[in-house]
């Protein structure tokens, strides 16, 4: 059951969405459209939008120069999850995390097994802290971009979210790096 405490208020939070893939363009990218319409649904402000090829130096060029950035709080990736050769999301985000934050990738293949059964297990979704900033990387469908925002991050990243969410956090996120 979802818990929002109505005194508290409520504090957007900058996200980045990063669609990996060797394909699609701004124009045919439906999950990083899915995912930024839904972030400023819930009130956010997407602060930036960008493709990248499947390629680790890439991805992980693109990941630090947002982590470094003063207005991004949250980057969320879409693509290159899954055990193929080209995938390599999740090896981009473990160049740059800090800490990673298991129970987000293990909350979304249970919601996920709900809907694909033992598919879900192709999934290498995760989440992360680099830098002060939350890391999270989703599959590249609509399905899972859906399931990924609806059921885990709209709730997260709602600073009135209770018993507690990530963004009551954030100011806690930097203290190593004093």
């Amino acid at each position: 059951m979802t818990i929002i405490a109505s005194e508290r208020p409520f504090l957007p939070v900058n996200v980045a969405v990063l669609t990996v893939s060797d394909s699609r363009t701004l124009d045919t990218d439906t999950s990083g459209q899915l995912l930024a319409d839904r972030i400023a649904g819930a009130g956010h402000r997407v602060a930036a939008r960008a493709i990248s090829k499947d390629d680790v130096g890439a991805i992980v060029a693109r990941l630090r120069a947002w982590i470094d950035a003063p207005d991004v709080d949250v980057v969320i990736s879409t693509g290159g999850t899954g055990v193929t050769g080209r995938d390599v999301t999740p090896e981009a985000v473990r160049q740059v995390m800090d800490k990673e934050i298991p129970g987000f990738g293990e909350l979304f293949r249970w919601i996920s097994f709900a809907k694909i059964r033992t598919s879900t297990i192709q999934s290498r979704a995760l989440g992360a802290v680099a830098g002060g900033t939350y890391v999270f990387a989703l599959p590249g469908s609509g399905g899972a971009c859906r399931d990924a925002w609806d059921e885990i991050l709209v709730h997260q990243l709602d600073s009135r979210h209770r018993p507690c969410n990530f963004v009551e956090l954030m100011p806690r996120l930097r203290e190593h790096l004093r």
